[in-house]
């Protein structure tokens, strides 16, 4: 008997030109390179040029992991894109990107998790290609960050950069009767995703079309966002190992959500899982919301890092609150 499952079959990534140093925030807002790198960890961002959209690095994401995974758009079933930044309320980013890739088949939704926007997209894809309708999916994270921020508060605005990330998923079918084990073939092994509306006051936009008829900005209380982010992580990481007869020692490689250098190293001392393998490119990121992980986890595969048969383990949380976590061997 053979098992539907979804592998990583190429990622992709891209970044705006523009970087933006703590320096030059320094210029026009209260606060200094010492400052941010502190509390943080980081030293530089990019934003998006005037007139570069979601839907413009979401593309430019895509091509590049369609061509990793030496693959077209002609192949594709279905693109989710992730955001919280679409390019408007409506038509959805997904279809804008679809038009760009000039594919004519398939369908295209987004996704809004905020930062674990990526987390909820793959799991999606994971469980179309597991139910049988859909055997190639494009998932994207893609994020203009810079367009929700007050950029008089020293707190939020220094926080975040723009950017975008994608994945191919594939079907491949998994011999359940075969004396391999199940878990050491590759692809998703499973995803785990939650919510807790309670706590939708600690990160949120104070605007929106129902609400107030504008964009708003990004508000947050941080001390407990990094409270909740520690605990919440752990768990959801613990969830998937415990899902699939794994010790937190058997993890090859961490791919955290890129928020806070904080977070980062809190969630990895109370797993355990040494700085060595741990991703992390909030340095130069900072936090792209529902692109960091697809933007981390390409950079770690292109480089070498990530290699073939590791076991991987993706997680996030973001506003709602949201958090989740995804274990995949490559």
């Amino acid at each position: 008997m053979t098992l539907p499952r979804s592998y990583i079959a190429g990622c992709g990534s891209y970044l705006p030109e523009r970087r933006v140093s703590n320096e030059e925030l320094a210029q026009t807002i209260d606060t200094s390179d010492e400052w941010i790198v502190s509390r943080t960890g980081i030293k530089e961002r990019r934003i998006a040029a005037d007139g570069e959209l979601t839907s413009d690095l979401a593309y430019k994401a895509a091509i590049r992991a369609l061509e990793h995974a030496q693959m077209t758009a002609d192949d594709l079933d279905l693109v989710i894109l992730a955001t919280t930044t679409p390019d408007r309320t409506f038509p959805s980013t997904a279809t804008r990107v679809q038009a760009m890739l000039n594919m004519k088949s398939g369908a295209a939704f987004d996704v809004q998790a905020v930062c674990s926007g990526f987390i909820f997209a793959l799991s999606i894809a994971d469980n179309f290609i597991r139910a049988g309708q859909a055997e190639t999916v494009l998932v994207i994270g893609a994020e203009t960050f810079s367009r929700i921020l007050d950029w008089e508060d020293r707190t939020t605005c220094v926080l975040f950069g723009d950017g975008a990330g994608a994945v191919v998923l594939r079907k491949e079918h998994i011999e359940a009767d075969s004396d391999v084990d199940s878990r050491e073939q590759r692809g998703i092994l499973s995803t785990h995703i939650h919510s807790d509306g309670n706590y939708s006051n600690l990160l949120y936009v104070d605007g929106g079309p129902s609400s107030t008829q504008t964009t708003g900005h990004v508000r947050m209380i941080g001390r407990e966002v990094f409270r909740h982010a520690v605990v919440n992580l752990a768990w959801v990481v613990d969830e998937a190992l415990k899902a699939n007869n794994y010790q937190r020692s058997d993890i090859d490689w961490l791919v955290p959500h890129q928020a806070n250098k904080r977070i980062l190293d809190s969630t990895a001392r109370k797993l355990g899982i040494p700085e060595e393998k741990v991703v992390i490119t909030v340095d130069r990121h900072a936090n792209t919301s529902a692109a960091s992980i697809p933007l981390a986890l390409d950079e770690a595969v292109r480089d070498g890092r990530i290699k073939q048969g590791e076991l991987i383990l993706l997680e996030a949380m973001g506003g709602g609150l949201t958090w989740g976590a995804a274990l995949v061997r490559w």
